[in-house]
């Protein structure tokens, strides 16, 4: 993949702009749509895993304490989701810093 470091810089110059004179004062330039609904989707996510770990937990307990509803594949799978939604969540989480390591050590 191949970065052009002068229109990313010109673009990360628009969009300091952009942020001191607020948004939708710039002729020609729209605010994303995506990226207001960043912060909310990734709360969104991380209330979810967080939930299914909840879950998870609660679960396994149900089945130490003899709960007769519940089997023990029905546990581990619940385990599983929950196990493999934090390690989704690990993974975009170094992706994300990552990036922002690379961004940071681009020459301007």
């Amino acid at each position: 993949m191949d970065i052009k470091a002068q229109s990313l810089y010109q673009e990360m110059q628009g969009m300091a702009l952009q942020s001191k004179m607020g948004i939708g004062e710039l002729p020609g330039l729209q605010e994303n749509p995506s990226a207001s609904n960043f912060a909310e989707m990734l709360g969104n996510a991380l209330n979810t895993v967080n939930s299914m770990q909840k879950e998870s937990k609660a679960t396994s307990e149900a089945f130490e304490m003899g709960d007769p509803s519940l089997s023990l594949a029905d546990v581990m799978v619940v385990k599983e989701k929950a196990g493999i939604a934090f390690e989704a969540t690990i993974q975009v989480r170094n992706k994300v810093l990552e990036a922002y390591k690379t961004i940071m050590n681009m020459p301007v």
